[in-house]
């Protein structure tokens, strides 16, 4: 358990950081978007390209950081319902969750983006749209994506595991997230 903890950890702390940089991306993509619209409006000048990079830069920014929304544990939930339960049924539901659903679900977007996105880049498949950007970045932003919301759900499930075996803390809820272990 030692070391699935550890690697959990590292999990979280890659994650973390790649959020971190992905949430930058919104800056990128508010900067495009505002250039283009007044080169648009003031010259006549406008090009499919800046479109789509606004597309990419707010594609990668869920895409990266669908995985931190996890690790925080501020993904959807019905709250009316979950807020009945005790921390150790939530607990249980968020193991089965997981093991059942998010894994097997994460599993299968990546090995079909893999061949999605090594097609595209082999390809040199290009938008449709005149002037448009090389399709394979937004393809592997896909695959990124689910890789890393993998990676996130087996930390998970190992630090659920581990608090539903007493091998760490339970935060509880409105406490630090799981994933803030020390140990």
């Amino acid at each position: 358990m030692a070391f699935a903890l550890r690697l959990a950890r590292l999990v979280d702390a890659l994650n973390e950081r790649i959020a971190r940089l992905a949430a930058w991306l919104v800056v990128a993509a508010v900067v495009i978007s505002a250039g283009n619209a007044i080169s648009r409006k003031a010259f006549s000048l406008s090009s499919n390209a800046w479109l789509e990079a606004q597309w990419y830069l707010f594609g990668a920014v869920f895409l990266l950081g669908a995985s931190w929304t996890l690790k925080r544990n501020e993904h959807v939930r019905i709250d009316v319902v979950s807020s009945r339960l005790s921390p150790r049924t939530r607990g249980w539901i968020d193991v089965v969750g997981h093991a059942l659903f998010l894994i097997p679900f994460a599993l299968v977007h990546v090995l079909t983006a893999i061949p999605f996105f090594l097609l595209s880049w082999r390809t040199g498949e290009v938008s449709p749209n005149a002037g448009g950007l090389p399709l394979w970045p937004a393809k592997i932003l896909v695959l990124l994506g689910f890789a890393m919301l993998l990676a996130q759900g087996v930390s998970e499930l190992v630090k659920k595991v581990a608090v539903l075996r007493g091998a760490l803390p339970d935060a509880g809820e409105g406490g630090p997230p799981v994933s803030g272990f020390t140990s």
